[in-house]
């Protein structure tokens, strides 16, 4: 019953945070006015779309033949 209590009162207080940043970027006024979308377009050439490059990793090919099995022992010899 505590876990679903803190849990709801996370979730509340992660929204009220949430939009209270909205509300007082919503406040704030704009320092420029946004120029006139014509003008830009006559301006700017089209841009050619950027290449696309894909990074390709080799598979390694498996050893076609394995050396000898070592014995390994856990015992110490002194």
């Amino acid at each position: 019953m505590y876990t679903l209590l803190i849990f709801l009162c996370s979730f509340a207080v992660v929204h009220i945070i949430k939009l209270a940043k909205i509300g007082l970027d919503s406040l704030k006024e704009k320092s420029e006015p946004e120029p006139e979308k014509k003008e830009k377009k006559q301006e700017k050439p089209a841009k050619q779309p950027q290449p696309v490059y894909y990074i390709v990793e080799k598979k390694r090919a498996r050893k076609a033949t394995y050396s000898a099995p070592r014995e390994i022992s856990f015992t110490d010899k002194k």
